[in-house]
């Protein structure tokens, strides 16, 4: 298969930073005001870099997660159910061993993650839309051993199962990311008036970032007891460690409005659905009607008009001068690339590049500092570069 390269110039308004934020529109929530300058609409700040655009591969189903081999190649998941190795602009055919999902609404297969140890143990981990009895599923995570020539996944078995089982197969969330000794699970509350509401109960798994052992089962150390690491999350679909101090990260989905950048601390609860600074899709008020209160830990930024956000990355390379560190988030709703510019733990600026263009649902960075991003449009893996 031949590459197929094209030039998309960035979104850049102006050449550095402005005291406006990136044009996005009428808020939903305009009630709301931030607990500080930066926390939404952060001035524009412009790279001047523009992209362009490089075809890997193309022909994928609805594809939702992508992880980088070390030795070459990549792994995709379709949400079709498709675990594929992509091997020199060759999509493979699907790998054997993939637990059954429920590839309904937002179900299906989702997330893929390398163990940090692959290079010898060949370990992945799966995220999934779990078919249980009686119409019922749930997010799950498996464990699973990847043959040495990429055809066929041994010794699957589930390390975490969120309960109870719903009947709505919608927010699973389901990013996956090892850390050391341990996995981050992040889940959805399915997206039920009645399911939502498990968000801030810690005896459940909805609407909760998760930590297990890479064998499944609760952290001895977690702050509940049980599985539970933070609540009071929606939708989680976006999560990365930031490379420069191992903390975690999220994004979220909010409802119109309210889609949020969290970082994770042990035991803390952001907020879902007692405060949001969304409101609900008919326009009503969300939980106490607030968009903080006292008690719940503040997003470090959100969107109002959401970007309806897929996964992100952290941006780790030399490809990319002076975005070091910067959070590289997929769009779906417009669509895009949204870049973060970070100073610490605050956001100072955001740029956008094929804004309204592409929806992107996932960014890796390439092995050579390339930005990796699946098109939820059209079915294509893509490496973005500066032209």
């Amino acid at each position: 298969m031949k590459y197929l390269t094209t030039f998309v110039a960035a979104t850049v308004i102006g050449t550095a930073a402005s005291g406006q934020g990136v044009e996005q529109g009428d808020k939903n929530a305009p009630q709301f005001t931030p607990a500080w300058p930066t926390q939404t609409r952060a001035p524009t700040l412009a790279s001047g870099i523009e992209l362009e655009i490089e075809v890997v591969a193309d022909g994928l189903e609805t594809p939702w997660g992508v992880e980088v081999l070390p030795g070459g190649g990549y792994l995709v998941t379709e949400r079709s159910g498709a675990l594929r190795l992509v091997m020199d602009g060759q999509v493979g055919a699907p790998i054997t061993g993939v637990p059954q999902v429920l590839a309904e609404r937002q179900g299906g297969l989702l997330d893929v993650a390398l163990s940090e140890d692959f290079a010898t143990s060949r370990v992945i981990f799966l995220t999934y839309a779990k078919p249980l009895e009686n119409g019922m599923s749930a997010t799950a995570a498996a464990r699973a051993v990847l043959s040495v020539d990429g055809t066929a996944l041994n010794d699957v078995r589930d390390v975490f199962v969120q309960s109870p089982p719903s009947p709505n197969a919608m927010h699973y969330g389901a990013r996956v990311v090892p850390q050391g000794d341990y996995l981050f699970i992040t889940t959805g509350e399915h997206f039920s008036t009645r399911e939502r509401e498990f968000a801030q109960d810690t005896d459940k798994t909805y609407g909760k970032v998760v930590r297990v052992t890479l064998e499944g089962g609760a952290a001895a150390n977690n702050p509940f007891g049980t599985e539970v690491w933070s609540l009071g999350h929606r939708n989680v679909q976006g999560a990365d460690i930031r490379p420069d101090d191992g903390t975690l990260w999220t994004l979220e989905h909010g409802a119109a409005g309210g889609d949020e950048l969290n970082k994770i601390a042990a035991g803390e609860n952001y907020g879902w659905p007692v405060v949001s600074y969304g409101v609900n899709y008919n326009g009503s008020a969300i939980g106490s009607g607030a968009a903080r209160h006292e008690g719940f830990t503040e997003p470090q930024y959100y969107w109002d008009p959401v970007i309806a956000p897929g996964g992100f990355a952290f941006y780790e390379g030399t490809m990319f001068e002076g975005w070091q560190g910067d959070v590289l988030a997929a769009s779906l709703n417009p669509g895009g690339l949204v870049r973060l510019v970070m100073e610490g733990d605050r956001v100072v600026g955001e740029e956008r590049f094929l804004d309204g263009e592409i929806r992107l649902r996932d960014v890796e960075i390439d092995r050579d500092g390339a930005i990796l991003v699946l098109d939820n449009s059209d079915g294509r893996l893509l490496r973005l570069m500066p032209k």
